[in-house]
């Protein structure tokens, strides 16, 4: 750490003494022991953003003051991005005197932030415990998983008291339940000095609920809101004076897609009238035409639905399934191209899909439909002759005229600097769509989409056979190229496409090898111009543009240097690989002069605002950015639907700010936070014994002595350690062989959900879980536990949901017979983890405390506690043959999966010390299993095969797996 910094602590430790101890810790006890330098360069934190290094917009500069003075929760509006913040913060406190912990980071934030800091602060999480120890004593900054996190906390491998304080992202999922919750009550329980600083940039994830920020607030234990929407003044302010220029050109809708998206909207607007009148005693007030055609409207769905579902008729759930596939039909008319659009609509005239949908198939509005979704593909001669993308067109025309002759304009006739042009698409498919339409042309592109889609083509129109020649053509008198896709997240190599002189190949081969296009797209492309334009009108049709070859590590600012041309950028608004710093880091390293918005997004929109307010360039050398938008049609309304959920949610939670009533204790600073909860119940019992006349000071005693819970180690995926903590009882991680749950040295139980159930009782899992918990506890139990956003109610249709196999319809018989088997056992019906929570405090009272040595070492040979790996124990568990009572002989003597796979059936059967288990074990691992039919019966997985595979379709897998079946024999 720099000498400059360790002063920032201090500045915030005058602010709020309580807060800031722990980073005053790690600085030398009295100021004369600093050398005199050091002295010299200590800085308040207002003079830190004074150094020129640290390069913060207005708002941002008030965010980083906000933040480092005080605990608190930041909420600010997609796109003005906090990650600069965030990321000053963590250099402020990048020093091996401070321990900082990053939880609940997605993988590219984590990569972001790695990249950005000094690299000897930043420590990787070991493997084992014992490193893992030794790496917390070391300081610096941590991206730490919260389930390695508690169980280190439970463990005391991490000393608290010297944690300097937490990072919490993605602050909007810290739900009561989640181990991010658990991590942070376990921190401030034993150190009230660390700080807590959150940020999410989620502001609608706050109006789900009933007060859902002041919840999160009090999971988070802090004590101050920050709200930055984009109407703050001081954003309004810091973004204003430097906008870029903005042309919006709307693009008219064809005839044919806009009454496909009004016959859509008809029988939108019916079934949602339809559900309402089936259902008048629920709210579905948030189930509306406009919610159907936006973005979030599954997670709507999702939220109105999943607690009543089995209240639900049949018809309302076909209606609900029905109004997703109408939304999918909505985008791939408005998005895909012509060929894909009718593709996917086609696959809904089918018989299968019109037996089991709500009956819109049968409207006339349906049938238009499908009639103009075949008018785009097919002329009136029943010719094959697709439509082009309504945007298509424009967009050619801003890459070969507008923009050069706006280039002219602005830098002078003679200038010498090619034009950088960043075209904005909203997903992967889109932009390779962009990419092979601007490098083969649309007619080859539409051709390829037939082919890859099985839609038959039959007779070619003579207007499509003399547009796709053109493009042949125009190919043919471009330079030899090879063509490589450029991935500019990404520096896997990918596979050359063939160059573009092999002319010679069969036209129809040719395409069909390129047809698996669509499965690789990638998130981002860089094209050049393959040859000067010509100075009559260009051919909408002919490819002017080439791929640049990818570099070893692919470096923009290097092949615009290498190339000299104009470059065209292809790039999604996020990938998966980089999130939302995507797009930044690409106007970073390409400094376009042209953004060309193919599809409109709020959040690339405001990056965009923030990256040309950061470079502070004159009005004449500002990036200039078209909008290509359909007017009053459903892209617009989605867009603005989007502002107007994000303003409305933000006015919410400023209007819940100001009526908000934190308690003082909040911040869990004091032990009242942990006290008042516990001490509730305690006191309720004390009050009922003495009711009873039994209040002696031995019950007393005994009353306070903190409940012990053993709980396996992989049981830490669920909720119900952190809501067992939650309620006073003190959580103890154990690998244990036998059951998930020690109450008593008389009471274990195995915990399963739903899923897990069906599950283990179909593979007789169960079964032996519940012989080797008869054998060793006198009171086994079986929890079944639901989840607490859906129904509790296991008959009928709810328990059988998505699951098409015979063997489930038997499941409350299996209870049975596993009921009669063993007669100790109990069944436990838990609605919920909080239910369960309450039921284990209420199952241990007045009972003795469980031993966890003794628990761990029940179940294994020769009473020793064996140290395996959890993955590799779990896996061997799931396979045919392998038990509780077996699997550590196999992961003694079995050495690897490779020795299993070379053993004999004879050699596993004597491993697994059982004939039957033997032959399962080496049938799993040697027999070619193939899915009965009615497992895949109507699935999706079968359509998608059955067309991959199909006759007619020339794919490579076909012959490896023809050679495959010759082989076996």
């Amino acid at each position: 750490m720099s000498a400059s910094e360790p002063q920032i602590e201090k500045d915030a430790e005058i602010e709020t003494p309580a807060e800031e101890a722990p980073a005053a810790e790690a600085l030398p006890e009295s100021s004369d022991g600093l050398a005199d330098e050091d002295l010299a360069n200590l800085v308040t934190a207002e003079e830190y953003l004074l150094r020129k290094d640290v390069v913060l917009l207005e708002y941002e500069k008030q965010m980083f003051l906000d933040m480092i003075h005080h605990d608190g929760l930041l909420v600010c509006a997609k796109g003005l991005s906090y990650e600069r913040v965030l990321l000053n913060i963590l250099k402020v406190y990048s020093d091996a005197g401070n321990l900082l912990l990053v939880i609940n980071s997605s993988d590219w934030e984590e990569q972001y932030y790695k990249t950005q800091l000094d690299q000897k602060y930043v420590h990787e999480v070991a493997n084992t415990a014992t490193e893992r120890e030794r790496v917390y004593l070391e300081g610096g900054l941590q991206f730490i998983s919260t389930r390695i996190l508690v169980v280190d906390l439970l463990k005391q491998r991490i000393p608290i008291e010297l944690i300097t304080g937490v990072i919490v992202l993605r602050a909007h999922n810290i739900i009561e339940s989640c181990q991010e919750a658990f991590a942070l009550r376990l921190f401030r329980q034993r150190n009230k000095t660390g700080f807590i600083k959150a940020f999410t940039s989620s502001p609608e994830s706050f109006t789900i609920g009933y007060a859902h920020i002041e919840r999160t607030m009090r999971n988070l234990f802090v004590k101050q809101l920050y709200i930055w929407p984009r109407f703050h003044a001081t954003v309004r302010a810091a973004l204003h004076p430097w906008q870029a220029q903005t042309i919006e050109l709307h693009v008219p809708l064809g005839p044919r897609i806009n009454s496909i998206q009004t016959h859509i909207l008809d029988i939108m607007n019916f079934l949602v009238r339809e559900i309402k009148r089936i259902n008048r005693t629920v709210d579905l007030e948030a189930i509306t035409v406009e919610n159907c055609v936006t973005k979030k409207f599954h997670k709507i769905l999702q939220a109105q639905l999943d607690c009543i579902w089995h209240q639900l008729n049949s018809q309302t759930k076909l209606i609900v399934a029905d109004l997703k596939i109408l939304r999918s039909l909505m985008i791939s008319t408005m998005y895909h191209d012509s060929v894909s659009a009718y593709a996917l609509i086609k696959r809904y005239r089918g018989t299968e899909y019109a037996i089991s949908n709500s009956g819109w198939t049968l409207l006339d509005a349906a049938e238009q439909i499908f009639l103009l979704s075949k008018q785009r593909v097919y002329n009136g001669q029943n010719e094959f002759e697709p439509e082009p993308c309504p945007k298509w067109q424009p967009l050619n025309e801003l890459l070969t005229t507008d923009i050069p002759a706006d280039m002219r304009r602005r830098k002078g006739a003679q200038h010498l600097e090619a034009p950088k042009v960043l075209i904005l698409c909203q997903d992967a498919r889109t932009c390779y769509q962009l990419k092979q339409y601007l490098t083969q042309g649309g007619s080859r592109f539409l051709l390829q989409q037939a082919m890859r889609h099985e839609v038959q083509v039959g007779k070619v129109s003579e207007k499509f056979t003399k547009e796709s020649q053109s493009t042949v053509m125009a190919e043919t008198t471009a330079k030899a190229k090879k063509e490589t896709e450029s991935e500019s997240e990404s520096a896997t190599q990918c596979k050359p496409k063939p160059e573009m002189e092999t002319t010679q190949l069969d036209e129809l081969a040719q395409l069909l090898s390129e047809t698996d296009g669509d499965a690789d797209a990638e998130e981002s492309y860089m094209l050049t111009m393959t040859q000067a334009m010509p100075k009559a009108i260009p051919d909408p049709n002919a490819s002017i543009f080439e791929i640049i070859p990818e570099l070893e590590q692919f470096d923009v600012s290097a092949a615009l240097a290498e190339h000299r041309q104009p470059c065209i950028c292809l790039q999604t608004f996020k990938t998966e690989r980089e999130g939302a710093m995507a797009l930044e880091q690409m106007l970073e390293q390409l400094q376009p002069h042209y953004v060309i918005m193919y599809n409109t997004n709020v959040t690339a929109i405001r990056q965009l605002e923030v990256f040309e307010a950061r470079r502070r360039r004159p009005p004449a050398e500002r990036m200039r950015i078209y909008f290509l938008i359909h007017a009053r049609t459903v892209e617009e309304q989605s867009y603005l639907t989007s502002l107007r959920r994000e303003k409305s949610a933000f006015e919410l939670i400023i209007d819940t700010k100001s009526k908000m009533v934190i308690p003082e204790y909040q911040d869990g600073k004091t032990d009242e936070a942990f006290v008042l909860f516990k001490g509730y119940d305690e006191e309720e019992q004390a009050n009922a014994q003495t009711r009873k006349g039994a209040a002696t000071g031995a019950a007393l005693n005994a009353a306070r002595i903190t409940p012990k819970v053993i709980v396996d180690m992989r049981e830490f995926r669920s909720d119900l350690p952190c809501l067992i903590h939650k309620r006073g009882l003190e959580v103890l991680p154990v690998t244990i062989t036998i059951g998930d749950y020690i109450l008593t040295p008389d009471i274990c139980v195995e915990r399963k959900s739903i899923s897990d159930l069906i599950g283990s009782l179909n593979s007789g899992r169960l079964y032996n879980q519940c012989v080797q918990m008869q054998r060793y506890y006198a009171k086994p139990i079986l929890l079944i536990e639901f989840d607490q956003n859906r129904p509790f109610h296991l008959q009928g249709k709810f328990m059988l949901s998505q699951q098409t196999t015979a063997t489930n319809a038997d499941i409350m018989q299996k209870l049975q017979l596993l009921t009669l088997h063993f007669p100790k056992l109990r069944l436990i019906w838990s609605p919920s983890p909080y239910a369960t929570a309450q039921l284990f405090e209420e199952l241990k009272l007045g009972k003795p405390e469980p031993d966890a040595q003794v628990a761990a070492s029940l179940g294994t040979e020769d009473g020793e506690q064996l140290q395996f790996n959890n993955a590799i124990h779990d896996f061997l568990l799931r396979l045919p043959g392998i038990h509780t009572r077996n699997v550590h002989a196999v992961l003694r003597r079995g050495s690897s999966l490779r020795e299993l796979l070379k053993r004999s059936q004879l050699e596993l059967s004597d491993l697994l010390q059982s004939q039957e288990s033997g032959k399962l074990l080496w049938d799993i691992l040697h027999v070619a299993h193939l899915p009965e039919k009615d497992e895949v019966a109507g699935s999706s997985a079968l359509l998608a095969a059955s067309r991959q595979f199909g006759s007619g379709s020339h794919n490579r897998f076909r012959k490896a797996a023809g050679e495959a079946r010759r082989g076996r024999r």
